[in-house]
């Protein structure tokens, strides 16, 4: 792996997420060798995902490079790697490209799209968890109109312009915004022999409200934003079947579709090596105490959404979404200096900013502790904070950009079939 041998403690990084990118940076040019490993050499900003599966922005906003991250940091390292067992008898992993040594090992591997054990559906659906899952979907999309544009029957072309989303999280409600804003704005233009009263879209929710973990006002009117734009929504619905061409549902609503987008939950994304019992059944996330340490481990770490941390105000573990795994790679940053020298370590305490959701143009929700908000104001505060989050200055500036651009012309710019889409049988 050609990791230069160092008299100073070797803290190695598995995952270049937000907390894996957080804690490398609290690193610093600190006095220990940081080694950051990731099977991609970019950091991927995943909330907005789902605008480069909606052609709304193209993949490279949304990324930024590892290597540029911890530049700065003459006893930092990066390499491309698949890590593939954890020997914590000789505190050593094994890679795809060699094995390491490490004296702190912190995993910040994130988690994986949870398909809860429908083989169906998981070959025959789409994930969006990764920019080439993006990319996927968008090629998918663009495909399935342009066939839709030459389709002989109805059935043929209705089913090509039937888009289904499974799961009322953000992540189903912003991507469902996004696409009935591409049919209302795009569709009467650039596809003008296809009517776009023929396209439709349905977003599945399990629960009886869109939006479960945030509040019953951010709930109603998302839905209410949501069907102001067409999208048809159908709570207390689940997948039971899905063959690429017919969505079988628990109720009587059947769908002809070539197009399914799961975004139906997740589960954690271990690796191999350690006891089974420091994996939470249900959530496959590592138990870790309130200083991020994997039981039964003193010098191993979980981080994120992998990290299942129960506290009295969070039983079940801390939201998997952005701020806990930022917040808890500031803090065990700080933590390993500290034990590195001798010195208590500090519990980790979340300090909850809210949550929000957009549903597309001038249209968002927004929870904070002691107010909650939705509309235009709601929107603005989304996209401020989301710009501000970006790694990277060019990032924000193209960013900005893009979304100036597609809210004067309500356009969507990044309509493009670089890669076409092919499902493997």
């Amino acid at each position: 792996m050609n990791i230069p041998e160092s008299k100073i403690p070797r803290i190695v990084i598995i995952g270049g997420g937000f907390a894996g990118v957080k804690l490398a940076k609290t690193l610093k040019n600190k006095a220990v060798q940081v080694v950051l490993l990731d099977k991609h050499n970019y950091h991927t900003f995943q909330p907005l995902l789902y605008q480069v599966s909606s052609a709304g922005l193209e993949p490279d906003s949304i990324a930024y490079p590892l290597r540029k991250i911890i530049k700065k940091n003459d006893n930092a390292f990066f390499r491309l790697a698949e890590v593939e067992q954890i020997f914590p008898e000789t505190k050593s992993i094994k890679t795809n490209i060699g094995d390491l040594r490490y004296d702190y090992l912190v995993i910040a591997t994130g988690t994986k799209t949870n398909f809860f054990g429908n083989p169906a559906v998981e070959k025959y659906s789409m994930a969006m968890k990764s920019i080439p899952q993006a990319l996927d979907i968008r090629s998918l999309m663009l495909q399935n109109l342009e066939k839709a544009a030459i389709s002989d029957t109805l059935n043929e072309r209705k089913a090509y312009l039937n888009f289904v989303i499974v799961g009322g999280g953000p992540t189903g409600v912003e991507l469902a915004g996004a696409i009935a804003e591409l049919k209302n704005n795009i569709l009467p233009r650039d596809y003008k022999d296809l009517n776009p009263s023929d396209m439709q879209i349905h977003l599945l929710e399990g629960n009886a409200r869109l939006l479960p973990p945030m509040s019953e006002h951010a709930s109603a009117k998302a839905e209410k934003f949501l069907v102001d734009l067409g999208v048809q929504v159908h709570c207390n619905t689940f997948v039971k079947d899905y063959d690429g061409k017919t969505v079988q549902t628990n109720s009587e609503l059947t769908l002809e579709s070539e197009t399914l987008i799961w975004a139906a939950g997740v589960t954690g994304n271990p690796v191999n090596g350690l006891k089974a019992t420091v994996v939470a059944e249900r959530s496959n996330r590592y138990l870790v105490n309130e200083y991020n340490q994997i039981e039964a481990y003193d010098s191993i770490f979980a981080l994120g959404d992998i990290a299942l941390m129960k506290t009295k105000d969070y039983p079940n573990g801390h939201p998997q979404v952005a701020q806990p795994a930022i917040q808890q790679g500031e803090l065990l940053g700080k933590n390993l200096i500290r034990l590195i020298e001798g010195k208590s370590l500090k519990k980790f305490v979340y300090k909850d900013k809210g949550s929000m959701a957009t549903v597309g143009r001038n249209k968002a929700v927004v929870d904070l502790k002691h107010f909650k908000f939705a509309g235009f104001f709601a929107w603005f505060v989304w996209m401020f904070i989301h710009l501000m989050a970006l790694v990277g200055f060019r990032n924000r500036i193209i960013v900005f950009f893009n979304w100036t651009y597609n809210y004067i012309n309500f356009d969507k710019a990044a309509r493009l079939i670089i890669r076409p889409f092919k499902r493997l049988n």
